[in-house]
Formats: structure tokens, sequence, C-alpha cells
């Protein structure tokens, strides 16, 4: 129950994000561009800091990287405080750098820990029924936090351009002050949760507890890399984080363009958005009851492509509702993908679970391209060929990540 409520705090404050895009955006004037850099704040974080996270759980447990985990998470939901009385933009994208650099060791710990806690035939379903709560997360954050942090009013480019630096100053304090209470109520939660960790009694897996496939003890990235299915996964999840943040964290602004709705309304559809995703990874639990995993994701992937497209030529409300469905259907692949690629890795599954953190960071370099992609071509559907390509290599990974583990097989595509 501990382990599975990381779920929910992480996706909370990673559902926040998309609130936070457009609000920033607003405040301090942004491009698309220049917005997508949330994101990358901090999905960078993840590349800059799993390969540490995954050491200090090999040398102290798995315990010791969930209770630093949540320190730093909640120190950089405090930060917020700060970064909202300094009104600088630069300082809303350090504390977020804080708080994904926690949530980068409770990834890296809580994935592979949710898998290994249970018979292995069941790890997939195991893990994709914890990511459940995940997406409980991506419904409760924007439709009950959202409201709080968005103001509702709509400032064109004029006016702000037309406003005096006392009017601007003022401007800018009232929707950047709209952040410090979310954020401190959560960064004092999250550190009392800390606190439980700390004193509750945690079965630990150590590595010499596990041997790979030829008896060896130890773990080794060069022996982690021999996997194919690792290779393939590192990949595949690349581009699904890519996809998710890219399709999530510019649906506010999918819905104020494409079928003209206002802010409030789209921060509620955007609570639609995260009910079905929530609804997406229970009902995929239940169905690899009945369907394989690597079958279901198969035909999710495909079904995401069509989607996409639909995304890309669709107009008015049929965009959104596009998008909506694009989250049910992309809900299970982060828990298949990362449960396939780490299976069979025996002592290597904590490196390997680091590894497939660190491709998380496809979420920092993915977004900026849809907002290239926006900016030049003046519409943000256009940029949805992003997501389209990102579905289109899961589908690959899908077909072949499956394969026994060889260190001669080449990754070829």
């Amino acid at each position: 129950m501990l382990v599975t409520s990381l779920f929910f705090f992480w996706g909370f404050v990673h559902n926040l994000d998309p609130i936070l895009i457009p609000h920033l955006r607003k405040a301090f004037n942004l491009s698309d561009l220049q917005s997508s850099l949330i994101d990358s704040s901090v999905f960078i974080a993840y590349f800059v800091m799993a390969l540490p996270a995954g050491y200090i759980m090999r040398k102290y447990g798995y315990k010791s990287g969930i209770i630093l985990g949540l320190l730093l998470f909640g120190i950089g939901c405090l930060l917020f405080v700060p970064a909202a009385n300094s009104l600088q933009y630069i300082f809303f994208l350090g504390a977020l750098f804080v708080i994904a650099c926690g949530l980068t060791f409770l990834e890296t710990a809580a994935n592979p820990y949710v898998t290994i806690l249970g018979p292995s035939e069941t790890a997939t379903k195991r893990l994709n029924f914890s990511q459940s709560f995940n997406g409980l997360a991506a419904y409760v954050a924007p439709a009950y936090i959202g409201p709080m942090i968005l103001s509702g009013k709509s400032i064109s480019k004029e006016q702000l351009d037309a406003m005096n630096p006392t009017e601007m100053h003022a401007h800018i304090l009232e929707e950047a002050a709209s952040v410090k209470m979310p954020y401190l109520i959560l960064g004092l939660i999250i550190l009392a949760v800390a606190v439980i960790f700390y004193f509750t009694n945690m079965p630990d897996v150590k590595d010499e507890d596990h041997e790979d496939a030829e008896g060896n003890a130890g773990g080794s990235f060069a022996g982690a890399l021999k996997s194919m299915r690792l290779r393939w996964g590192i990949l595949a999840q690349f581009f699904y984080v890519g996809a998710q943040v890219c399709v999530a964290s510019f649906f506010i602004k999918m819905a104020t363009t494409s079928a003209g709705l206002d802010e409030d309304t789209a921060a509620k559809f955007l609570g639609a958005f995260g009910l079905t995703f929530m609804l997406g990874r229970f009902a995929g639990t239940f169905f690899m009851q009945y369907i394989q995993p690597r079958k279901l994701l198969i035909i999710y992937a495909i079904i995401s492509i069509l989607l996409s497209i639909l995304a890309i030529v669709g107009t008015g409300m049929v965009v959104v509702y596009t998008l909506i469905a694009i989250a049910f259907f992309m809900s299970i692949m982060f828990p298949t993908i990362f449960s396939m690629g780490i299976d069979g890795l025996g002592h290597n599954t904590k490196i390997g679970s680091s590894l497939i953190v660190m491709s998380i960071v496809g979420g920092a370099l993915l977004p900026p391209v849809l907002g290239l992609i926006s900016d030049a071509t003046g519409n943000i559907q256009n940029g949805y060929v992003v997501p389209l390509v990102c579905f289109s290599v899961i589908l690959l990974f899908a077909f072949n990540g499956h394969k026994t583990n060889q260190a001669e097989i080449p990754l070829n595509i």
C-alpha cells in the first residue's frame, strides 16, 4: 500500500505540469517552445539522476532510495514559494527540477520493487494495477487543483505589451502567487510520507539475492545491456514518455485553439483526460487476465497511431475527444514497456530499471520539438506528428521487444 501510494503522488505532481504550462505561458508571455521548457526541466532530471538513484539503491536498498526521493520531492514543492516570490520563470524551472530529481528516485525504486514483490508471471499485471493509481492522480490533479492555479483570465499579447511596468509586475505577482498554496500543502504531505517510510519495516531485495541466467552474481551495465529486451525497452520508453508528455502538456492549448474552449472548460476536459487515463489503467489490468500484455500493447499502439492522425486533421470538439481517447489507449504503455524491458535481468534488475528511467528524458526532448513545429507552422495540431511517430516506435517494440535476450543480436528497427 505504501509503495503504491508513491505512484499516486508522482502522478499527481506530473499532472499539474499541464496546468502550469498554460498558466506560466500566460503569466510570463511565453511561446510554445519556451513553455515546453517546463517539461524539459522535469524530465531532464530523470536522465541526470537515474544512474545515481540506481547506485544508491544497489548499495543501500530500495527503502533508502524511496526516502531520499521523497525528501527531494517535498523540498522541491516547498521551493515553489520562494520561486513565486521571485517572479522569475527560471526559478520555477529550478523548483521543478528538484522535484523531478526526487521523482527519479521514486520511479527507479517503485517500478521494479512492485515487479519483484510477487510471482514473476503476474509482474506486468501487478505493475499495471499500481500504475492505475498514477492514473487516478491524472484525474484528481487537473480536476481539483487546476482551478486553484488557473485564474481563468484571458489576456492577449497586445494587452500585455500595453501594460506599464507597475501593471505588469502586479499581473505576474497575481498569476505566480496562485501556485504557492497547492505546492506548499503537497510538499508538507510528501515530507510526512517520508517520515512514515522511515519508521516502516520494509522487505528489501539485495543484489546478491539474484543471479542472471548464467549464474553470475553482481550487476553491471554491460551485462544489463546484453538484453535485447532492455535495449528495446529503453528505446520504447523514451518515445512513450515523449508521447504522453506531448499529448497531456499541450492538451489545454489544443482545446482552446482547435475547439475554441475557454481556459476553465479546457481544464475540466483535462480532468476527463486524466479520468480516462485512470480507467484505461484499470481496464488494461483486467484485459491482461485474458490477453497477453504484448498483444494488448500491439492493439493499443495501432489505435493510438490512428487517433494521432485524427488529432492532426480533425476540427472542433473532435480533437478534444480524440485526445481523451488517446489517454485510454496509451495508459498501459509505461508499465507494460517497463516490465517487459526488465524481464529476465535478475541481478541486473536495478541497473536495468535505472536505464529505463533514464530514457524518460524523452519527455524533456520531444515536447520542444512539438513546440518548434507549432511555432513554425502557426498550428499546434501539426505538432502532433511527434506523438504519431512515438506510437509507431512503440508498435515496433511490441513486435520485437519480447525476443529472448541475446548479446549477439543487433538492435535493428
